[in-house]
């Protein structure tokens, strides 16, 4: 296992070659990871220490890169970054590797695909945790508009909107592909319904930083669904959350809990 700096594979679906990671214990139950906007498999998951994490557990680590992001192939056409889209390239990656069913663990936009991924194909979804997203899945996260705005701006330094800064700032610092990220950010926003949240009977767990103000409250969007636990984790942000030790010690319970079928 090498669960600091994964070797990436890759392969095609819809016409775009896609990397992913498929690390941790080849016998153990497999948890698939999608990452956020404008973040990639090793900045979401190898850096803050999910892999390490999963795998010291004995879980199967898989991770994609979302179309547009880290090694995948970055499209400049927004139509192309729709949600179920978006999701099927993670179905597409337990098909190609022979996976029938995971726990699907999506940050910030990789939450809502995971919620895309879970009502399109409930049978291969054996749990789902959102991360970075409580109900603004269902309301809406505020208007990103200015983060493509400032994505395709010259530079930084013309940027005056604080949230496209930061994700001007995230993009520049991890070298993204800046006109693929505004081409998602544009088309990647679908809002799921409140009857779409009822669908996704799963077990699920909601996690969000007390101090987000981008992802919406957890407690509401739990509420909605049939069997979801809230998780504030405590004192962070949107962008610390993410490899907060309390929200790692919460999935680790939460899949002891339950377990794989």
């Amino acid at each position: 296992m090498n669960l600091d700096n994964p070797p990436f594979s890759r392969f095609t679906h819809d016409g775009l070659e896609l990397a992913f990671f498929d690390e941790g214990d080849p016998s153990g139950y497999p948890v698939l990871l999608i990452h956020g906007f404008a973040s990639s498999a090793n900045v979401n998951w190898v850096f803050p220490g999910w892999l390490k994490t999963l795998g010291d557990a004995g879980y199967r680590v898989i991770a994609i890169d979302n179309r547009g992001h880290g090694a995948s192939d970055k499209p400049h056409d927004p139509a192309l970054y729709t949600p179920p889209l978006m999701a099927g390239d993670a179905a597409a990656l337990l098909d190609h590797l022979g996976i029938s069913e995971a726990h699907v663990f999506g940050y910030s936009m990789g939450a809502r695909l995971t919620a895309f991924l879970a009502l399109a194909h409930p049978d291969r979804v054996r749990s789902v945790v959102f991360g970075g997203l409580g109900i603004g899945m269902v309301e809406g996260v505020g208007d990103w508009d200015p983060i493509a705005d400032a994505l395709l701006a010259p530079s930084l330094d013309v940027v005056t909107h604080e949230r496209g800064r930061m994700f001007r700032a995230f993009a520049d610092q991890t070298k993204s592909d800046r006109q693929a990220l505004a081409a998602c950010i544009m088309t990647s926003r679908d809002l799921l319904t409140v009857e779409d949240m009822a669908r996704i009977d799963m077990p699920a767990l909601i996690g969000v930083g007390t101090k987000d103000d981008i992802a919406g409250a957890p407690e509401p969007l739990a509420a909605l669904m049939p069997d979801a636990r809230a998780l504030d984790i405590p004192g962070r942000d949107h962008m610390l959350a993410v490899g907060d030790k309390v929200f790692k010690r919460a999935v680790l319970d939460f899949y002891a809990e339950i377990g794989g079928r």
